[in-house]
């Protein structure tokens, strides 16, 4: 029988496995990741794994792929410059959603246009405005288009998008087609975080498919989406943004397959983030709302995941307020400066043994930077520039580097741009020191631990002993904020209401007593009440203190470092799509589609020609998602009111799914 090849490109590690009739796992591989390059890394993980399984790379039927790429660079903030063409709003509505906080900087253009809640045209679309801006430089990779009611008739987004590609060439990403569902700001903000990740996403997979190629591997890529189904690649190339929680969604599809569970929390710890899940009757649920990544609020249907800034490579900050001091860990990521050491290490540890000879500890002590070659860097202030030559293709302590207060924001910015990374102190490291991980250098993280314990807390004291008990220091931290966000996610789920919001009930005082399993005059006992699958690399070393910590049972499957993987070749290929039936007045009854309003007589009649509208377009998806055996349902939601002793529709909407198995080539 055919092989399938799944490829899982995490945050630190990119994982391969090779997976024989979806039931038997044949061999498994690990390669670090290059975030410069990520099919440099994809490359090495498939031929560690065709090594390791001695299998004919012909036997490979199915090749899928789930990344975090798309996840952490929206919780890094970081992304192409993309421009946004937002019609028939006020400017004011920039604020709304926190798109202008989105922006950050990229351009804006708001103009008269858009529709009515009807699908008429409210105001003409200001054509000569948009073509102004457009031939201005505005520095654009890509665009966003989101007009007022464009679920209700989208003509003037495609008008814009029409004039976009005639003057720039640029990719464009409409709100409509990322959601059908009305709410103006969040369609623009999901279409502007869409464009921002069109580059990086086509630019990994265009690399990915050529690295298979070269690899022999013939078979058609595939992509995992948020929501755990396959997708075709040319589908994730136009609509980058539903693979935000890609791997994530993966390993909740894995969790199933390896263990059977169905009703338990799934925690997926990885280098940048840490994702938790529910399974209720064995399957993950659809977040309503839409996913949220970060601070961002979105209009991707993905799995009902909760997602923090916590992982192995979570930055290190020391709190150095207070008498006795402490640390608390990420959102950002940083490259562990016991893996930046294994390029650099006379560089490292150089710098490192610097420091140590200081008469006192500095304020970016064991922090390096590193210029990330091959991307675009257009747009840049002057200041941002001047810093970016100043790195070079160097690897450099960040004290050499920053010279002004000004400096900072300025490196910030190319982090955000995905220009430059930071290297500094993290769980990795600290387990390093314990010896509860290798393969890294572990004497660049004993050095660099030394160098941050000598800091001062508010009493004058340092902040460690030395570099073994600041290592257990962050990874107590570790086991402590990945207990608030397993209890976070429980609480939101639980049907009960506490009145208070989950993350401040995870971190209540009672809460906290009662895992410390409180006995005085009163007796406190708290914790979870269902088992948590352990996913990621580094499960197996930080979930049994979690675990222990939560009195639940923790599951560590055998193979949880690989579980994104395994999940990118077990899921289905699924297309939902959906749409709205309206009446604009007494026996009218209007369909809105692609190709603009259509009116009925009848509600049955304009229900049924959508449903046969979307079931057509959601078969043809799913055709070109390269799925089989296609079965296609569809659900009807009619909103009616009660008039007169009679019934009154107002309103319809009609979701239809398209789901099949995964073309496997013979």
């Amino acid at each position: 029988m055919a092989l399938a090849l799944g490829v899982d490109t995490g945050g630190t590690y990119t994982d391969a496995v090779l997976i024989r009739d979806e039931r038997e796992v044949v061999a498994s591989a690990k390669a670090l990741t290059t975030r410069h390059d990520l099919a440099v890394g994809i490359g090495a993980a498939v031929e560690a794994v065709l090594a390791a399984s001695g299998v004919d790379v012909a036997e490979i039927g199915l090749a899928s792929l789930s990344t975090t790429l798309a996840t952490n660079a929206l919780v890094e903030g970081q992304g192409g410059r993309a421009g946004l063409v937002y019609i028939g709003f006020r400017a004011a509505d920039l604020q709304a959603h926190g798109l202008a906080e989105a922006l950050g900087g990229d351009p804006a253009l708001v103009i008269a246009g858009g529709h009515s809640h009807a699908g008429s045209e409210a105001a003409l679309l200001d054509r000569e405005a948009l073509l102004a801006w457009l031939e201005t430089d505005t520095g654009a990779s890509a665009y966003a288009v989101a007009s007022l009611f464009a679920t209700r008739n989208p003509a003037h987004e495609l008008a814009v998008a029409e004039m976009i590609r005639e003057v720039t060439g640029k990719p464009v990403s409409l709100s409509h087609h990322l959601s059908a569902k009305l709410n103006g700001p969040k369609r623009a903000l999901t279409a502007l975080l869409n464009a921002r990740l069109i580059a990086m996403i086509a630019r990994l997979i265009d690399r990915a498919e050529g690295k298979l190629r070269d690899l022999g591997v013939t078979a058609p890529l595939m992509v995992v989406r948020g929501d755990g189904a396959l997708i075709s690649a040319d589908q994730a190339r136009e609509r980058p943004i539903e693979t935000i929680l890609s791997g994530p969604a993966a390993s909740i599809v894995c969790a199933r397959w390896m263990t059977g569970a169905d009703h338990a929390l799934v925690s997926d710890i990885g280098g940048t983030t840490t994702d938790v899940a529910v399974l209720t009757g064995g399957r993950p649920a659809i977040d309503p709302q839409g996913a949220r990544v970060g601070p961002w609020r979105t209009m991707v249907e993905a799995v009902a995941m909760r997602t923090f800034g916590l992982g192995g490579d979570s930055e290190v900050h020391v709190q150095d307020a207070g008498l006795t001091g402490g640390v608390t860990l990420g959102p950002r990521r940083v490259v562990p400066v016991s893996l930046m050491a294994l390029e650099a290490g006379a560089a490292v540890h150089a710098a490192l043994e610097d420091q140590l000879r200081a008469s006192a500890p500095g304020e970016h002590d064991a922090r390096f930077v590193r210029a990330v070659p091959g991307i675009e860097a257009g747009g840049l202030g002057e200041r941002e520039t001047t810093l970016l030559g100043r790195i070079r293709d160097d690897i450099m302590p960040v004290d050499k580097v920053l010279r002004s207060r000004m400096d900072h924001a300025a490196l910030a910015r190319l982090v955000r741009r995905g220009l430059v990374q930071v290297a500094g102190v993290t769980p990795s490291d600290a387990s390093h020191v314990l010896g509860q991980q290798a393969g890294w250098d572990a004497e660049a993280a004993r050095m660099a631990l030394e160098v941050v314990a000598r800091k001062r807390t508010g009493s004058g004291n340092r902040l460690a002993q030395g570099a073994e008990q600041l290592a257990r220091m962050i990874v107590d931290r570790l086991t402590y904020q990945t207990s608030l966000a397993l209890l976070e996610t429980a609480f939101a789920e639980d049907d009960v209401e506490f009145g208070l919001p989950p993350e401040a009930l995870a971190a209540h005082v009672l809460m906290q007593k009662g895992l410390d399993r409180h006995h005085g005059l009163v007796r406190l006992d708290s914790g979870l009440g269902v088992p948590v699958v352990g996913l990621g690399a580094s499960a197996a070393c930080y979930y049994p203190a979690v675990g222990a910590r939560l009195g639940c049972d923790m599951i560590l499957p055998e193979h949880a470092g690989v579980a994104n993987a395994i999940g990118a070749v077990v899921g289905r290929v699924t297309i939902r799509r959906g749409g709205t039936v309206t009446s604009p007045s007494e026996g009218k009854y209007r369909v809105h589609l692609e190709s603009g309003p259509e009116d009925y007589a009848g509600s049955d009649t304009a229900m049924d020609a959508l449903e046969a509208a979307l079931s057509a377009e959601a078969r043809a998806e799913a055709e070109a998602a390269g799925a089989v055996d296609i079965h296609v349902t569809a659900r009807r939601e009619v909103k009616e009111a009660q008039a007169e002793a009679r019934r009154v529709f107002l309103e319809a909407e009609i979701v239809v799914e398209a789901s099949g198995r995964p073309r496997i080539a013979g």
